[in-house]
């Protein structure tokens, strides 16, 4: 494309986005061209896919919300952006994290130069590493339907893996909100097939179809806490007071962290802490109060207590190097 042309598209863009509408005629006139070559760059905006209408006796226009205004960011907020942002740059793991690092590069182009040199400097100083996390490739199409989907309360069907049923199924659901959680993004919504509220991992959608029709969320079902009183994100329907004591070792990394909204820890002298939670079911909880080995006990209530000491022997008896398997 020669520049001449690169020149007239961006013209003809400003003029679109103006805020008036431009007849085919005008546009020819303001451009210095023949009216087919103004279809002819209209064509070029199409395959851009860059969304210009027509509308009668209006004109030509380019929808107001495909570019947004410029915005004044402070230092502190440039550097917020640029590092949650553009530091995920190629990881690829998560929905939208290419586009988010796009946005990231057009920030910091934007950014005068000395400021912008002074971010870079301090961004060459900071890593973020998101952890461990499932592979979202080529689940932004996903992500972007669901996410209209629940706000606009569309019927969608998919057809889905299920560990649960451990077989792939098909049902209708009513997506409330996405959520990431852990490693992952899911899908809170009402499932027709189930009958109730249920929590659909992205990753596991193998077929998606969003439906005209709409609906109306289930009474609470579209609260705040969406998991409710659960550890991580499967309520069990009991709620139950969980009493624990890690010992010296782990208890400052145990009580520095935000685990559950309910949580209540007692420090003591000796270094060791009571850790104190309502949680809805005891599942989760337990793998996590695993993970700590030794260094924790189980207070209350007794059916957990004797939950992990049934695992931690099942452990013992598996992984006894005098029993290995050969």
């Amino acid at each position: 494309m020669s520049i001449s042309r690169i020149y007239r598209i961006l013209r003809l863009i400003t003029l679109l986005q103006s805020g008036r509408g431009y007849s085919a005629d005008e546009l020819a006139e303001e451009l210095e061209v023949s009216r087919r070559t103004v279809f002819r760059d209209l064509n070029v905006l199409e395959m851009a896919h860059i969304p210009y209408y027509h509308e009668a006796p209006g004109g030509y226009r380019i929808s107001r919300h495909f570019f947004l205004p410029p915005v004044n960011l402070t230092l502190a907020e440039s550097l917020a952006v640029l590092m949650l942002a553009g530091r995920l740059r190629g990881t690829g793991r998560l929905p939208l994290a290419e586009q988010a690092a796009r946005a990231a590069m057009k920030i910091e182009s934007g950014l005068p130069r000395g400021l912008r040199d002074h971010v870079g400097s301090i961004l060459d100083r900071v890593h973020m590493s998101i952890g461990p996390t499932s592979g979202h490739e080529g689940l932004d199409e996903t992500f972007k339907q669901l996410c209209t989907a629940a706000a606009t309360r569309k019927v969608c069907r998919i057809e889905y893996v299920s560990f649960h049923e451990q077989q792939q199924i098909a049902t209708e659901i009513h997506p409330l909100r996405l959520v990431f959680v852990s490693r992952a993004w899911y899908v809170r919504a009402f499932s027709v097939m189930h009958g109730e509220v249920r929590t659909f991992k992205l990753t596991r959608i193998r077929l998606l179809d969003v439906a005209e029709q709409t609906f109306e969320p289930p009474p609470g079902a579209d609260g705040d806490e969406p998991f409710g009183a659960a550890w991580r994100m499967i309520p069990e329907g009991r709620l139950h007071d969980v009493h624990l004591r890690f010992e010296k070792m782990v208890a400052g990394n145990v009580a520095e962290v935000q685990w559950h909204p309910s949580q209540r820890v007692t420090h003591h002298d000796d270094g060791t802490i009571d850790f104190y939670v309502t949680v809805d079911g005891l599942r989760e909880i337990s793998w996590w109060i695993l993970g700590y080995g030794d260094q924790v006990e189980v207070v209350g209530p007794p059916e957990l207590r004797e939950r992990i000491a049934e695992v931690a022997a099942r452990a013992v008896e598996k992984n006894n190097p005098r029993e290995g398997r050969s």
